[in-house]
């Protein structure tokens, strides 16, 4: 087990990657615990849960919504939690959004943690205290920034995951190099099939290796003002396509990576053969390049992202392979782009 640390404004929130859910106890304070989670994980692993109430909820990005965090917080109330309750949240990225946000609201705050399920949520959602639900058409349009006390990362829950949601979970992984460690890409060309039969070395690697990366750009800019928008890479169309397609979240970006990529082509900050790169090793792991859409209906969808500010999107290019760059673009010349 590794353990990361990320020092935020309201604490310390440790990641520990390779711990497991049985040992979770440990880590909880004496006192009066709830937790959150889905039907299909209490279903697989509600036998390791620790003893506590539990909170089911449903699965699925139709379910982040103010209704469900309205239905938690009627438990919570007659559970009789009070300020001194921890929420612990066992899931993917979706229970995590979701507790993370009621737990730092409910009674206008009270201490949470993670137990991270998917491959996704392990180097995504579960890390860096962004805790927020959906709002209409508009994602993760109410929410708030609030660590974790800590976060477990799981490993050994990948492997009861279908392939699709593995290979999901790869999109921010290559992200996370893309944006910023060259050599973890070459790391991940030279793995790509151990990776995805979850070789432990392997994934344990490639999981602590975002974590890493992903703490240290949280914790040099934690309320996103500068240079955590570069882990929005690919982001912009894929929130779009979520929207439209509903397609999963890691293999939207993959698609939305490929297109940034190509926009940074056309800028000059790309070659043609990193272009080609980077749609070689998304295929490798089983993730879509392309997908035929309306670009009028994407470029609408992109319109009420809630990183537009007026006319004007902060998007990022890569000026070159493991370099990321933030530039605002308005709208116009993003239409042009797609």
């Amino acid at each position: 087990m590794k353990t990361i640390q990320v020092e935020g404004a309201n604490g310390i929130s440790r990641i520990h990657v390779g711990e497991h859910l049985k040992n979770v106890g440990q880590y909880l304070p004496r006192k009066k615990v709830v937790i959150v989670t889905d039907h299909n994980v209490k279903a697989a692993w509600g036998q390791d849960f620790p003893p506590a109430p539990v909170i089911t909820i449903g699965m699925g990005e139709t379910i982040k919504t103010l209704a469900t965090v309205e239905k938690i917080y009627k438990e919570l109330i007659a559970l009789k939690a009070d300020r001194s309750t921890f929420i612990l949240g066992v899931g993917g990225g979706i229970v995590c959004d979701i507790t993370g946000f009621v737990a730092s609201t409910y009674m206008r705050g009270l201490a949470f943690g993670f137990v991270s399920t998917t491959l996704l949520s392990q180097v995504d959602a579960s890390v860096g205290g962004k805790n927020g639900v959906n709002l209409d058409a508009y994602k993760n349009m109410v929410g708030v920034f609030c660590q974790p006390e800590f976060v477990i990362c799981d490993t050994s829950l990948l492997k009861s995951l279908p392939r699709e949601e593995i290979s999901n979970g790869f999109g921010e992984i290559v992200k996370h190099a893309l944006i910023a460690d060259a050599v973890m890409l070459d790391y991940i060309e030279e793995n790509c099939e151990k990776a995805l039969a979850l070789d432990s070395d392997v994934i344990n690697r490639l999981v602590l290796d975002s974590v890493k990366l992903k703490a240290g750009v949280v914790q040099r800019d934690e309320r996103e003002a500068g240079e955590r928008k570069k882990l929005n890479f690919g982001h912009t169309l894929a929130h779009a396509l979520e929207k439209i397609t509903g397609m999963g979240h890691g293999r939207a970006v993959a698609v939305g990576m490929v297109a940034a990529a190509r926009f940074s082509f056309k800028k000059g900050l790309l070659s043609q053969e990193e272009c080609r790169r980077i749609s070689r090793v998304l295929t490798r792991l089983d993730l879509p390049t392309s997908f035929s859409v309306d670009a009028g209906e994407v470029l609408d969808a992109m319109t009420r992202d809630k990183k537009k500010e007026e006319d004007a999107i902060a998007f990022v290019f890569l000026n070159g392979i493991g370099n990321a760059v933030v530039e605002k673009i308005n709208m116009e010349t993003l239409g042009q782009l797609l």
